[in-house]
């Protein structure tokens, strides 16, 4: 039969030229033989483009003229554990046929054969926890939100994903958004909710499109069983992937986070009980269904279970995204599988703006929950980037902390006016004309902004500053231009 080809369609492949590829595939071997799909994952070297023979082989070729060959048993690959990501690159994301040929929607089939509660009994068995940052238990919260007594509740995936050098949430809702729209229904069923909504950027054209046929294929197969899911398209705020301020933007208001409590759980949406997730929580819930909750929680360690995706960025040879178990050391990422050589990373920033730096002395740091926090840096949503010697710390910290004061609502005072006076002292570091006061002043606000602001980005905005500050305090020192006389 020959060789087929799966050509990825993702966002970071188009931009690298993939329809000059796949043109080039259908001129050879034919239209009905090159398969669009998701991301292939090794998006640094893209276009990518699969080929599948007839011995069942497969090779990964790079380029518009396919001129590099990529090696499949590469420890990028190797090491990988893929459960959210088993299909993307695999299926084509518009064509239903193909996502049900592949399992799609047989988990939701199991589901609604189980009571509510067996539901989410497996989840909660499973030790999953939620991947948009906080880590906190899925099955407890939905487990409090069909505790709730009302006639009906709602479910909203939260796709908002608005760190910087994040795609992980992308390149699912681009490459396999079946698997988000099953996750949502078997929570829907696993809670009483009676309908769902997607909360989306703007700046996700491709996967807004790749919904919205996803959405409709779905509802005319009827598969959903008659839940009503639908999208919400953002407007770039940032601070919308807070979950008040998500639900106030759905609502039609201003996109601004309100004090809690009450929890979205008990009083969210319109006043419902609703359960929030993002895309990835969701997308692992199918092979939870599918194969149990035992056979997640085997995965990972002991308080993080199961895998994560990250999208793995900056000075290393390869870059994209990956699927580990969760406890995968952070040596294990960025030397084996990102290939960098030993001794070229200064430090790795993970969790984005809200996250913090662990430096390469302790790169054996197993990625997991409360690991990466006793260093002062979060999970986060899954960006990690690997920084080298050329990149100065406090310049680091006034790149995100410029962002957190770009990013503010305004809404309370310590983040508003807060992150500005700290990206005004960062200046100073970084010009190299700071006083021994500046630093001083610069931790105290750190704490003062950290314990006293409203909502989450205002909270966790110093984590970068008081990270490097923590490990590369000698940067800010040598800074200082001249010592302040008591």
């Amino acid at each position: 039969m020959g060789v087929s080809w799966r050509c990825c369609d993702a966002t970071a492949c188009r931009a690298a030229g993939a329809a000059a590829l796949r043109q080039r595939l259908e001129a050879e071997v034919g239209a009905d033989r090159v398969k669009p799909v998701g991301c292939l994952r090794l998006c640094g070297m893209g276009p990518l483009a699969a080929a599948d023979h007839a011995d069942g082989s497969t090779e990964l070729v790079a380029g518009v003229a396919g001129e590099r060959r990529l090696d499949l048993a590469h420890p990028f690959f190797l090491l990988q554990r893929s459960v959210v990501l088993e299909r993307c690159g695999l299926v084509n994301p518009d064509s239903i046929d193909d996502a049900i040929a592949q399992g799609a929607y047989a988990a939701l089939d199991r589901c609604r054969q189980l009571a509510p509660q067996a539901v989410i009994e497996q989840v909660a068995r499973s030790g999953l926890r939620g991947r948009g940052g906080a880590g906190y238990p899925t099955g407890r919260k939905w487990q409090l939100v069909a505790a709730q007594a009302s006639p009906t509740r709602a479910v909203v995936c939260n796709a908002d994903e608005g760190d910087p050098g994040a795609f992980m949430d992308r390149a699912v809702l681009e490459g396999d958004p079946h698997r988000l729209l099953e996750g949502m229904a078997i929570a829907a069923h696993a809670v009483g909710a009676a309908e769902a909504f997607i909360y989306v950027r703007a700046e996700y054209p491709l996967a807004i499109e790749r919904l919205r046929t996803a959405i409709g294929a779905a509802e005319a197969r009827g598969v959903l069983a008659g839940l009503p899911i639908q999208l919400r398209i953002g407007a770039g705020a940032y601070v919308c992937g807070e979950e008040t301020a998500l639900l106030h933007s759905i609502e039609g208001g201003r996109g601004t986070p309100r004090p809690r409590p009450p929890y979205p759980a008990v009083s969210g949406l319109w006043g419902l009980p609703t359960l929030i997730n993002n895309v990835e929580t969701f997308a692992a819930v199918p092979a939870i269904l599918r194969e149990g909750g035992d056979w997640y929680a085997a995965m990972g360690t002991a308080t993080s279970k199961g895998t994560k995706v990250f999208a793995l960025s900056g000075a290393i040879p390869h870059t994209g995204l990956i699927e580990v178990e969760m406890g995968t050391s952070l040596r294990t990422i960025v030397e084996a599988m990102g290939q960098s050589p030993p001794g070229q990373v200064k430090a790795v920033q993970t969790g984005g703006p809200s996250g913090g730096c662990v430096p390469a002395a302790l790169l054996d740091t197993p990625v997991d929950y409360e690991s990466l926090q006793s260093l002062g840096s979060i999970m986060g949503s899954g960006g990690m980037v690997v920084i080298d010697g050329a990149m100065a710390m406090p310049e680091l910290a006034r790149y995100f902390m410029r962002f957190c004061v770009d990013e503010s609502c305004g809404k309370c005072l310590p983040c508003r006016a807060g992150t500005v006076q700290l990206a005004q002292l960062l200046d100073r570091f970084v010009e190299r004309r700071a006083t021994a006061a500046d630093l001083v002043q610069l931790e105290q606000l750190c704490g003062m902004v950290k314990a006293t602001s409203l909502c989450g980005l205002g909270q966790s905005a110093p984590n970068p500053v008081l990270s490097t500050l923590r490990f590369f305090r000698a940067e800010y020192e040598a800074a200082i231009s001249a010592p302040v006389v008591p």
